[in-house]
């Protein structure tokens, strides 16, 4: 049986009639773990245990001291358990070598970054010196838009959805204000259709087609942080593109939950956060991807800062301008040590494990908790599938 192009839902039931099982039972669900089909990593990380969470009403829980079922990696990932030990390594050096600590060690603080690239890159499909991570999600979005939003009298737009997240939303209010222009005329909100709830890509490719030639880029979710909606990037970024408009992505709610091939897709810019399901920490380091056709950074609209200065000739202090390659070149400041240290001890598990496993786990998760649901709540579709 082709795992790739069978439905998950197809299999499980599969299963099911091979076990002789109940698909809808407690023992077939059992059994899956049981079974270690899709291998899981929960051992990997802390998860809150009920006794320990505010708000808990324990006369309403069987055991204070079991695991939480915790479904809310959108807002805040995991702890992984190697996090604190690769907090405390750096503490360590940190005491006893001072300073030395900038060029010494696996995580040498001046770029500490670094070894973290290679796997980041491989996240998101791209090429080594098209990403890098600094900043936060929001600076990184308002770095790149000052890029590439660059309004003329008759290109001037900018195309996002109607229920964006807040922050994406006056990110681009303010760009737009940047150059004295009204919000209400150059913010094209993409809405559902009346009694839905997610975009249809027809409607987003409609909107492109008529307004394609006064939009100058084009600003989504890759995954939709409220209905979970994945966009059909590949398909937007083309369509885009071809009416000449810059396309950029907010990954926040994409990277480490989807695969992503931005390089092929010939995305011209993109940002994240990791805290999410890249399960770094609350506030900690931001993405960043720059299409290598974008490299002549000379070229580009932007703020520069000493780290976007190329590293081999940082420290001459000439106060002379000599941008990084790619993405790096975007960069103001060093990066932290103690967030680089926990996003490492997330990047050694998805390098380990890889996106496309963790995606067709996902997968079949996904479409046992939609079965259950249907069973339980006694809705139905036309195939039994979706």
């Amino acid at each position: 049986m082709d795992l790739l192009q069978t439905h998950p839902l197809e299999i499980l039931s599969n299963l099911a009639n091979e076990w002789k099982m109940d698909l809808y039972s407690e023992e077939f669900s059992k059994e899956l773990d049981k079974q270690n089909i899709w291998p899981s990593n929960r051992h990997r990380f802390f998860y809150p245990k009920s006794k320990e969470l505010p708000n808990i009403d324990l006369s309403l829980v069987k055991d204070p001291d079991e695991e939480s079922v915790y479904m809310c990696g959108n807002s805040l990932g995991l702890q992984p358990k190697t996090a604190r030990s690769y907090i405390d390594k750096e503490m360590n050096k940190w005491a006893q070598m001072g300073v030395f600590g900038h060029l010494e060690g696996e995580l040498a603080w001046a770029k500490c970054n670094e070894p973290l690239r290679p796997a980041m890159a491989r996240l998101v499909g791209a090429r080594l010196d098209e990403v890098d991570l600094m900043n936060f999600l929001s600076v990184n979005l308002h770095l790149l838009m000052i890029s590439f939003y660059r309004p003329t009298e008759t290109r001037f737009k900018i195309l996002l959805e109607d229920k964006a997240f807040p922050s994406d939303h006056y990110i681009v209010e303010s760009q737009i204000k940047l150059h004295n222009l009204d919000p209400e005329k150059c913010m094209v909100l993409l809405k559902p259709r009346e009694n839905e709830f997610t975009l249809r890509t027809d409607d987003i490719l409609k909107t492109i087609e008529e307004q394609g030639e006064s939009i100058a880029v084009v600003l989504l979710s890759g995954v939709h942080y409220f209905t979970g909606q994945l966009f059909q990037m590949e398909t937007i970024t083309k369509a885009a593109q071809k009416k000449g408009c810059f396309v950029g992505w907010d990954l926040a709610h994409a990277v480490g939950n989807v695969e992503l091939k931005l390089h092929d897709w010939n995305v011209d810019f993109a940002a994240w956060c990791t805290y999410k399901y890249l399960n770094s920490g609350a506030g900690s380091i931001g993405g960043i991807f720059l299409h290598e056709k974008h490299f002549e950074i000379n070229k580009l609209t932007k703020l520069n800062g000493w780290w976007g200065h190329r590293s081999d000739t940082r420290f001459l202090m000439n106060n002379k301008i000599d941008h990084e390659v790619g993405a790096s070149a975007f960069a103001l400041s060093n990066p932290s040590m103690l967030l680089c240290s926990c996003l490492k001890a997330s990047l050694d598990i998805f390098d380990e494990v890889g996106i496309e496993n963790l995606r067709k786990r996902s997968k079949f998760l996904t479409a046992y908790l939609e079965c259950l649901l249907n069973r339980k709540f006694k809705t139905n579709n036309k195939n039994g599938y979706k």
